[in-house]
């Protein structure tokens, strides 16, 4: 894979409300703009399928990487430039990892949340240097953030942790923070 490519995770789910979908469709649209390529969760719907649309709308090479479980469900987005389908949920996660220069999280459930925490344990544990940014206009994770910080408090975290992963309120930003 050629160029600078930022993973997205971001909910998949249908029933979100539509500005997350304008949200993603604009993070799309930007990575287009910057000529990066689009990793994602390989799905079509939601939030997954509007960053992925958007991203090819624009110009960018999109990467998807789904479990085949969820192929058979005809949840796959089978107009990306590559979708790489795999057995299992923890493989899909390691080739996301893999094709990835950076990862920006969007407002998603359980799902979004374990990516992110993966990625960013990973990068607390100096596991990979690569960016690990929160994308949150809307206060989305505003009381997980606060809960983290009392992990910290406690003593359940490193200080450092909170400084390994950038949040920002908008997309321009959390591109650049992806370039660090």
């Amino acid at each position: 894979m050629s160029g600078y490519s930022v993973c997205v995770y971001c909910a998949s789910s249908d029933g979100v409300a539509q500005e997350n979908i304008t949200l993603a469709e604009e993070l799309g649209s930007a990575i287009a703009a910057r000529g990066w390529t689009l990793v994602s969760g390989g799905g079509k719907r939601s939030m997954m399928g509007a960053v992925a649309r958007a991203a090819r709308e624009g110009g960018a090479r999109t990467v998807g990487v789904i479990p085949r479980s969820m192929v058979e469900r005809e949840w796959a987005d089978h107009d990306s430039d590559e979708l790489l389908i795999t057995d299992t949920m923890r493989e899909r996660k390691g080739l996301m990892d893999a094709h990835a220069d950076a990862f920006i999280t969007l407002p998603g459930g359980l799902g979004t949340l374990e990516e992110l925490f993966e990625t960013w344990s990973a990068r607390v544990l100096d596991l990979h240097t690569k960016p690990v940014v929160l994308l949150d206009p809307d206060g989305h994770y505003t009381g997980m953030l606060h809960w983290l910080k009392t992990l910290v408090d406690g003593g359940f975290a490193r200080p450092g942790a909170l400084d390994r992963l950038t949040v920002t309120r908008d997309v321009t930003a959390a591109l650049d923070a992806c370039k660090g």
